[in-house]
């Protein structure tokens, strides 16, 4: 199993070259699992459900087609994006249950600075209530998100994956309906009142990848 992680921003095209090259290397047992974390420049990614209204701002910055899971998203700087490239031949064949998976690594993760995360039925990524907000049109209580979640599979390989907010810049998102919702908002780590770096939740990352899914240097 390797942690892969880049310093810098990685160009979209780059990273996606990767995943997909490695993704094969894994499907024909000729590389090892693995988890790069990295950031990007700004840009969208629209997913295979993504609606044509919901980019806002087309000309804010590039706008890449993906057929990872999901709507638009938004990344850039301050974002730690985490790309999981696992053999699900390994994990079990369960595409329900791996998402699952996922989205509680989220969720243990967020746990470690003391945020208690939430999955919604309908609404895609890990959410975070604000209780001290105003409640929403339809009376709900007010949320924000602070992780997307997208994958792909090829022959039972994962790639594509998380995307957390660290401390970007949360206006980027005003470009787009984020996974078409626009009853909530988008919150961060920092914008939390959280003093954390993307160190220290790269540190979280790998603790509670273990917890979760047994100790990388033997899966």
């Amino acid at each position: 199993m390797e942690w892969k992680i880049s310093d810098g921003l990685t160009p979209y095209p780059e990273a996606l070259a990767f995943m997909e090259a490695r993704a094969d290397a894994i499907a024909r047992s000729e590389a090892d699992e693995c988890i790069w974390l990295l950031e990007h420049p700004p840009l969208y990614t629209a997913g295979t459900s993504a609606k044509a209204e919901d980019l806002r701002d087309p000309d804010r910055f590039p706008v890449y087609a993906t057929r990872r899971g999901g709507q638009y998203t938004y990344h850039g700087p301050g974002q730690r994006v985490v790309y999981v490239m696992l053999d699900l031949n390994r994990h079990g064949k369960d595409v329900r249950r791996f998402v699952q998976e996922l989205e509680g690594w989220v969720i243990d993760t967020l746990g470690q600075f003391g945020l208690t995360g939430h999955i919604r039925e309908g609404r895609v990524g890990v959410w975070i209530e604000r209780p001290d907000r105003p409640r929403t049109v339809t009376g709900k209580t007010a949320e924000d998100k602070i992780a997307a979640i997208g994958i792909r599979l090829r022959k039972w390989v994962s790639f594509h994956g998380i995307s957390i907010n660290v401390e970007p810049d949360l206006s980027h998102f005003d470009g787009i309906v984020p996974c078409g919702i626009t009853e909530f908002g988008v919150t961060s780590l920092v914008d939390m009142g959280l003093p954390v770096n993307m160190d220290d939740l790269d540190v979280a990352l790998r603790q509670t990848f273990d917890e979760r899914f047994g100790r990388s240097d033997q899966m």
